[in-house]
């Protein structure tokens, strides 16, 4: 297998303190990361996001999923931190 049948797009949404730090809502990229984790170190690297992943929630295609899910061509990937209530 070669390195770029490794890359794979996928559609990437942003919510409360990384959509402010990243300045906008969704991104769609070209990514190597075999799962969610490396893609949020990946983007935290690119983007200077301050908030560890294990303080966040990562759903892919609309249900949530472990940091170890590994993504695929076409995946939705949405990054989630902690919600503040009151």
């Amino acid at each position: 297998m070669n390195a770029e049948t490794d890359i794979k797009n996928v559609s990437v949404g942003y919510f409360a303190i990384l959509r402010e730090q990243r300045g906008a809502a969704a991104e769609r990229l070209a990514t190597g990361a075999a799962d969610a984790a490396a893609l949020y170190e990946e983007l935290r690297a690119r983007h200077h996001f301050t908030l560890p992943a294990e303080n966040a929630r990562v759903a892919v295609n609309g249900e949530f999923a472990p940091w170890s899910a590994p993504l695929k061509d076409g995946d939705e990937v949405v990054f989630l931190p902690p919600v503040a209530g009151g």
